[in-house]
């Protein structure tokens, strides 16, 4: 037998209260002018009835969903995994849903922008497109009418937000720990060039080494990508090299585990041969071989900023260009990397 679903004239009943004084306490409207005491009465009276709200009736009639999308690279990657609670967490503490996309058809006039904007399906969205797409692309994608946060790019759009991390301050960090290793021919394994965080990592990587006098040959940084399968293609180019580095800073976790791969196939040995230090942190660094050395960046946090930002945009139109600092790129050591 089908259980009776409780409304918002039921909770007013039980409440002793209007049915407009109801809506408003449960939907946090500013306009619900109630003392404390009646407040009360009418989230007890909600939970007693196990009251939900009708979302489709309220996005009639506030023309929103109460939903946002979050559109990322991979669904399936470790790395994100952070990111994604960090938003999901943020987004329930405004009695937001968040629905999941890739962006492999994330371009202008693609059927995921479409679906999403142009059938009304989400309020906002949270961005991060694809390596190979340059920040110029991106102005472009989100040209549209839909509330929107890139992450990873720095924006200078006027109708659209960014969030970004240290990503400079990591990879300077990451280089001085290796430097600190002794270590004085280091690599970087780059992402792609039109990459807005490999640019900034590639900022923090040379500025390490310019503060401690090292130089080093130009075929040292290699700009193949991030997956796995670029870090495989870029420690073979490293370790083909005539003057071959002693250390490797990668600038993903992703490439890292290709790194560690090729170098084990190619004969050599991490971190006797090789010293690898990875960027970003994930459980999977821990079970690697050996276990990976890395700078971790605060992803959770960073997906807590993002629907912020979102939301703050979709409520208010602020517009808003973030980086998320605390807590700050933390090193942790593992037994990829060893003095020289």
């Amino acid at each position: 037998m089908a259980q009776n679903v409780a409304t918002l004239s039921d909770v007013a009943k039980k409440a002793g209260v209007s049915i407009s004084a109801v809506s408003r306490v449960l939907s946090n409207s500013p306009q619900a002018r109630v003392t404390e005491e009646t407040r009360a009465r009418i989230l007890a009276a909600a939970s007693d009835l196990n009251y939900r709200p009708n979302y489709a009736a309220r996005a009639l009639k506030f023309s929103k969903t109460r939903v946002a999308a979050l559109i990322i690279p991979d669904l399936t990657n470790a790395i994100f995994m952070e990111l994604m609670l960090g938003v999901e967490d943020a987004a329930t503490e405004k009695d937001y849903m968040i629905l999941l996309g890739r962006s492999e058809d994330l371009r202008p006039g693609g059927e995921v922008l479409e679906r999403l904007v142009g059938q009304g399906r989400v309020d906002g969205v949270i961005i991060q497109p694809r390596d190979e797409v340059s920040e110029d692309h991106v102005s472009e994608l989100v040209e549209s009418a839909i509330p929107a946060v890139v992450i990873h790019s720095r924006e200078r759009s006027d109708s659209t937000s960014s969030v970004v991390l240290q990503d400079e301050l990591a990879a300077k960090m990451a280089t001085e720990y290796l430097i600190s290793l002794g270590h004085k021919k280091i690599a970087l394994i780059n992402g792609a060039p039109t990459s807005a965080t490999a640019k900034r990592r590639l900022l923090g990587y040379k500025s390490a080494l310019k503060e401690a006098n090292i130089r080093v040959p130009a075929e040292y940084v290699t700009r193949f990508g991030y997956e796995a399968k670029a870090g495989r293609e870029a420690a073979r180019f490293l370790l083909a090299l005539k003057d071959r580095p002693t250390a490797i800073f990668v600038a993903n976790l992703n490439a890292a585990f290709g790194v560690l791969h090729e170098i084990r196939a190619l004969g050599y040995s991490v971190p006797d041969d090789f010293s690898v230090l990875g960027l970003h942190d994930a459980w999977t660094a821990e079970i690697s071989w050996p276990p990976l050395t890395t700078i971790k960046l605060p992803l959770y946090q960073f997906g807590k900023m993002a629907f912020e930002t979102l939301y703050r945009r979709m409520h208010s139109g602020e517009i808003l260009h973030q980086v998320t600092m605390d807590p700050p790129p933390l090193l942790i050591k593992r037994d990829s990397t060893k003095r020289l």
